[in-house]
């Protein structure tokens, strides 16, 4: 049995900052409204920025525009300038942004787009940011995972740009577990602080941009069996929501929807794969991504 929450359990926002990442369409712009129509100051962390300024006017509340391409570690670290200058304290950072299906590309720093984009861009992002979450009582990162994470997923350390072959499912695989695994680390590294969590959601099948990638072959089935299939940005947008405002949540938690196989609901408690949860391959991808990214955290681990 799954419990009904909504955009009514949201709690007050008002003196919360919150950064929200692609927030100018589709789940992104659906959080963002909510946390500012809540009452909270949100910064639309964008690639476009005419388009955020664009989505910025759709919302009603104190919302900011910030440029941000996670596609390059020099927008990166500009953005983080930027929001240092502006915000001594931030409650909230939803890792939000992603892609989904590319075709082979790769980022500014030759990162395979995917995973480039989807985990370490936000994992650069996060540990640049991070000194200015964790003074602040009951502050959380949210990082945004998909069921995706479950299908043809793993680590491929021995090619984590996919430079010798490219599966555009398997890459979008790596990154969303990646995601997730980037979420039970980072929250074990937070535990001894008792300030800051993280915690991780994901949409369930949502009809939104992220999906025009779509292989070919599937393109007729998935737009014939949408209405069917999936929700829309603002239900997809409340496991993310209730992630990063419900007080009963704690760190290292996973929410989705609480339908038949989380594809369509109410957001919910939920369970990430076995191989989401393996301690030493999360430790190795954390490694790893410090050194591909050049960021280093100021927390310990606590094993």
């Amino acid at each position: 049995m799954t419990d009904i929450w909504t955009e009514q359990q949201i709690p007050d926002q008002h003196g919360r900052v919150a950064i929200v990442t692609g927030a100018n369409t589709g789940l992104g712009l659906e959080t963002a409204r909510m946390l500012a129509e809540r009452g909270a100051t949100v910064v639309l962390a964008v690639r476009d920025v005419e388009k955020g300024r664009q989505a910025a006017d759709r919302i009603a509340g104190d919302v900011a525009v910030q440029a941000l391409d996670l596609t390059s570690l020099d927008s990166i670290r500009s953005a983080v300038a930027d929001l240092r200058t502006t915000y001594l304290r931030i409650d909230l950072l939803i890792n939000n942004a992603g892609v989904m299906y590319t075709p082979k590309q790769t980022t500014a720093d030759a990162f395979e787009l995917q995973f480039g984009t989807n985990h370490l861009g936000h994992f650069a992002l996060t540990g640049l940011l991070l000194d200015r979450l964790l003074p602040v009582p009951g502050s959380r990162v949210v990082t945004v995972s998909s069921v995706g994470h479950r299908i043809r997923a793993a680590i491929h350390f021995d090619d984590l740009q996919w430079e010798r072959s490219y599966s555009r499912v398997g890459a979008y695989g790596q990154a969303k577990l990646a995601n997730l695994m980037f979420t039970y680390a980072l929250q074990r590294r937070l535990a001894p602080l008792g300030t800051t969590i993280a915690v991780a959601a994901h949409p369930g099948v949502s009809n939104t941009e992220l999906t025009r990638n779509t292989p070919a072959a599937l393109r007729v089935p998935v737009t014939w069996l949408a209405p069917l299939l999936t929700q829309n940005a603002a239900m997809g947008a409340l496991p993310t929501l209730r992630a990063a405002t419900d007080p009963a949540v704690t760190g290292g938690q996973y929410y989705g929807p609480g339908g038949r196989r989380e594809i369509r609901g109410y957001p919910n408690l939920v369970t990430s794969s076995a191989d989401s949860h393996d301690q030493a391959t999360q430790e190795r991808l954390w490694t790893a991504s410090e050194e591909l990214t050049g960021v280093s955290f100021p927390l310990r681990v606590n094993r």
